[in-house]
This record gives structure tokens, C-alpha cells and sequence, in this order.
């Protein structure tokens, strides 16, 4: 396997709380979009689904489209991703969707993580093959 590294922006948040399960706990969508860089130049346009408890951790899942080059590739792919945030903290586990790389990319698969603060940016790492 090949690994990419690199750095991600928070470019744009949407959130919405859809229910409210008392003393601050609630459930969320949000939208988002962000940029990488690094061995992995792309935009992500990403859907999350977000639990939130009454201690302010939360946890999330969500479908994150990624469109640019990944080393020397070019095309677009999905990640269905779980987190958790904690401690100011946000960290990810990613895998890539099976069929859903594009261009050059057809055939990616891989898993990786991802973390993140309140200081930007965050880190990645994507453990991939394509073929």
C-alpha cells in the first residue's frame, strides 16, 4: 500500500440540531466542505450525522466526496468516516467506499484517520492501493 499524508481546511460548516434529547444532548446534521493538501490535493463536499451528549463529547458519521488528485492521480471518490470528539479534539477513522473512485482514481481502496482542533489545520493520513 501506498500512504498519502497531508493537512485538511475547514472551508464551510452548516449544522442543524434535528432532536433534541434534554440537558444539552442532541442529534445534528451537518454539512461541510473542505480543502487537503498535501499528497492529497482535493475539495470535499462531506454529509455527517452527530450525536452530541450532555458532557459536550460527541460522536459522527457521515459520507465525505472528494474530488482532485491523489500523488499523481486525478479523479473523485467517497469516505464513509466515524469519529469521535472529545477534550477539543476531533479523530476519524475513514474508509473508502468499494466503486466509488472515478478518473484515475477507479479501483482506490484504503482507510486512513484523521484529527483535528480548534487550530487549524487538521491532519490526515490514507493508507490506499488503486487497481
Amino acid at each position: 500500500m501506498t500512504q498519502a499524508r497531508g493537512t485538511f481546511t475547514v472551508t464551510s460548516w452548516k449544522e442543524d440540531a434535528y432532536a433534541d434529547l434534554g440537558g444539552g444532548a442532541k442529534l445534528t446534521k451537518a454539512s461541510m466542505v473542505f480543502g487537503y493538501d498535501g499528497d492529497l490535493r482535493a475539495e470535499c463536499a462531506s454529509e455527517a450525522l452527530m450525536c452530541y451528549a450532555t458532557d459536550g463529547t460527541a460522536v459522527f458519521t457521515g459520507l465525505d466526496h472528494l474530488t482532485g488528485e491523489l500523488g499523481s492521480r486525478s479523479g473523485s471518490f467517497v469516505l464513509i468516516s466515524r469519529g469521535r470528539f472529545a477534550d477539543g479534539e476531533a479523530r476519524a477513522e475513514f474508509e473508502v467506499v468499494a466503486g466509488s473512485g472515478t478518473g484515475e482514481l477507479a479501483g482506490l481502496r484504503g482507510q486512513g484517520t484523521g484529527v483535528s482542533t480548534s487550530e487549524p489545520p487538521g491532519t490526515f493520513v490514507l493508507d490506499y492501493e488503486i487497481g
